[in-house]
């Protein structure tokens, strides 16, 4: 089994379902009492949400390579970023390992992929569905995803931050998540992206007028393969 490096704290809510559900599958696919061999970086996200706000991503892209370089320092023998917006820095926080971190979009496309679709809706913050990153790299791999309008846009980041990332699931935001895919659906969405990690607190991905891909659960299954396999993972540029 080899140690999995896992960057959290973005926010801590859904850094305890990474631990919950990489645990689960190590134990499901190793039997007994089976857990994971992991070390994690927990991050203040206070720090990294001013950051953002500031629009400071050199300094974010620091914070995180330092949380990376000490999770390689601790024994990672891959890093993985628990949270789909920081992947905006990705690259150049994988350029301060030498160990493989394991990209989120990539893993989720391939699931997307593999499953037959081709067109999906897109629910994160802002600055994931907005800054191109996600979406870019998406079409790179051979999709064609979509986003919500701008007011359902900013409907879905102030319940990513204000509630989830807090905490609060509300089923008044369900029912308006809900009311996002329906709309997506009728404009050709073939399936949805749980594109930030909080939103599986909100949403069963099995239980929406669409298939569902939730991001974190993708990104664990990606973390346990790796763990668990004796053919190594390649660097991500």
């Amino acid at each position: 089994m080899r140690m999995i490096g896992l960057i959290g704290g973005m926010s801590f809510e859904s850094s305890a379902v990474y631990y919950r559900l990489i645990n689960e599958a190590v134990r499901k696919q190793c039997g007994g009492l089976s857990s994971a061999d992991l070390v994690m970086r927990s991050v203040n996200f206070a720090e990294i949400v001013a950051l953002q706000k500031a629009g400071r991503w050199d300094l974010a892209e620091k914070a995180l390579g330092d949380a990376a370089a000490a999770l390689e320092r601790a024994g990672a023998d891959c890093v993985l970023i628990c949270t789909n917006t920081m992947h905006l820095i990705a690259d150049a926080v994988a350029k301060r390992v030498r160990v493989p971190l394991i990209h989120i979009v990539d893993e989720t496309a391939a699931a997307i992929k593999q499953a037959g679709y081709a067109r999906p809706l897109l629910l994160a913050t802002k600055y994931t569905m907005e800054h191109g990153f996600y979406t870019d790299r998406m079409r790179g791999l051979g999709l064609d995803p979509m986003v919500p309008d701008a007011a359902d846009r900013q409907m879905v980041h102030d319940v990513i931050f204000n509630e989830l990332c807090a905490g609060e699931i509300k089923d008044t935001s369900r029912d308006a998540f809900l009311t996002v895919i329906d709309k997506a659906k009728a404009e050709g969405a073939d399936c949805v992206i749980l594109g930030c990690t909080e939103i599986c607190l909100l949403l069963d991905p099995n239980a929406l007028v669409l298939p569902g891909f939730d991001s974190t659960t993708i990104h664990c299954q990606a973390a346990v393969e790796f763990s668990l396999s004796q053919t190594a993972l390649k660097k991500s540029a």
